[in-house]
């Protein structure tokens, strides 16, 4: 086993019992309850204890208000953070006091800072905040602010006003109090009216209290700045900041114009629009284009806008087209028969007909023979030769015996010439 310490020194006070120190005063002495003959404290305990000494208990201490004669009302320490100050008499005016003990002593006291008065409270003071104002109170700049926030309490409470921690400005706000409710109401709200209110409602010692805040907002200002970033193809990107006014309110988002130069008339190509750049697209080639930016906030958009100074220019694209040569096409062609000459036969005296069909560039000249004899109908009516649209018809009218034979088709152009032949029989009745 380790050895034992020596003992210290006769005489000599130990380590231990020189660091033994007092706590801490305690913490937020107030009063819970009275009636005509007691007063019900509570307490929170010292924030500091030290951990050789530790805390004993409480000594409760009383005086009657103008004397400094402090008694204590527990005979023995309680170790409970809540007393009864029992058997005082009713209408007197106390000055309470709350001290901690423990091995280094008393603490310093807590006391109450004003004098208690022994008396009954009929009912505590209650402030019933109605819900919609449980949460941010929103009206815009120029209306009307008409707050009504009823409260209970007897004898009659004692209702004050506070804005950010101090007394309410009378130029701007009224309050008009009656037994059941009390009213803010401001005629025309103005940013400056923006805070934290809080109605405290007070019963002898007693008082509640509620709070509301309250926000005045107004339409934003335009963006700080716009500007163009880059343009291409059919594209422009733009960039712009927040605005520096908000109008006390959130910017919910911006609403984005484009002009072109030609006409000067505005189109709106984004709205609620909830970022600080875009890309416009499906811009008209040749066309120059300003933009414009309107702020949104809860109130509407800005009546003023931030404007672009740089014009956009969509520049058209050249185009180095090159189209391929036209090559006449040589349509020329020397004759061809498409439908030939048949043999044919007939009867003395009824007429007949000889067709063929012929295709040529330059058209052919057409020529016909009988026994190699070259017609003429101009020479002989008997025969009528007909061409038209490439197709060679040879009229025989009332034939007789010597009109059969053999009967060729000449065509013929500069690149050449061609025949078709056939036998007609001309046969007696």
């Amino acid at each position: 086993p380790p050895p034992t310490p020596p003992p210290p020194p006769k005489g000599k006070p130990t380590r231990r019992s020189e660091e033994r120190l007092p706590t801490s005063e305690p913490l937020e002495v107030t009063v819970e309850d009275k009636n005509d003959t007691s007063v019900t404290i509570t307490w929170r305990p010292p924030k500091n204890v030290p951990a050789n000494s530790g805390l004993d208990g409480y000594t409760v201490e009383i005086t009657k208000e103008g004397t400094d004669d402090w008694k204590a009302v527990n005979e023995d320490l309680t170790v409970s953070c809540r007393y009864v100050i029992k058997n005082q008499t009713t209408g007197d005016r106390l000055l309470i006091r709350v001290v901690a003990v423990n091995s280094g002593g008393r603490s310093a006291p807590a006391t109450i800072a004003d004098p208690i008065l022994v008396k009954e409270v009929g009912a505590r003071p209650k402030v019933r905040l109605p819900r919609f104002l449980r949460q941010r109170y929103v009206k815009k700049v120029g209306e009307k602010i008409n707050i009504v926030i009823p409260y209970s309490g007897k004898p009659k409470p004692v209702v004050s006003w506070l804005k950010d921690g101090e007394p309410l400005d009378p130029k701007r706000a009224n309050i008009r109090t009656s037994d059941t409710d009390s009213i803010l109401f401001v005629r025309q709200a103005e940013r400056a009216d923006s805070g934290s209110y809080e109605m405290c409602v007070k019963v002898d010692d007693f008082e509640d209290k509620a709070a509301i805040i309250i926000q005045i907002i107004e339409l934003p200002g335009p963006p700080a700045s716009i500007k163009v970033a880059d343009v291409w193809g059919f594209n422009v990107a733009l960039e712009w900041t927040a605005p520096k006014d908000n109008g006390n309110t959130e910017i919910t988002g911006y609403t984005v114009q484009k002009a072109d130069k030609k006409t000067g008339d505005w189109f709106n190509i984004l709205e609620h629009y909830t970022r600080l750049n875009a890309t416009i697209s499906d811009l008209i080639m040749g066309n120059t284009y300003t933009f414009r930016i309107f702020a949104e906030n809860k109130c509407g958009l800005s009546e003023e806008c931030a404007r672009t100074k740089e014009e956009a220019t969509i520049v058209k694209e050249v185009i180095d087209y090159k189209p391929t040569p036209f090559v006449e096409r040589d349509f020329t062609e020397a004759p061809k028969f498409t439908t030939v000459l048949n043999d044919r036969s007939t009867t003395v005296g009824y007429s007949t007909k000889l067709l063929c069909s012929v295709r040529g560039s330059p058209k052919p000249k057409i020529m016909w023979m009988k026994n190699k004899m070259i017609l003429n109908n101009m020479d002989n009516p008997k025969y009528r030769m007909i061409s038209t649209g490439g197709i060679c018809t040879l009229e025989i009218r009332k034939p007789g015996q010597y009109d059969g034979g053999e009967y060729v088709c000449r065509a013929e152009n500069q690149l050449g010439k061609v025949d078709t032949g056939c036998k007609l029989e001309v046969k007696s009745k």
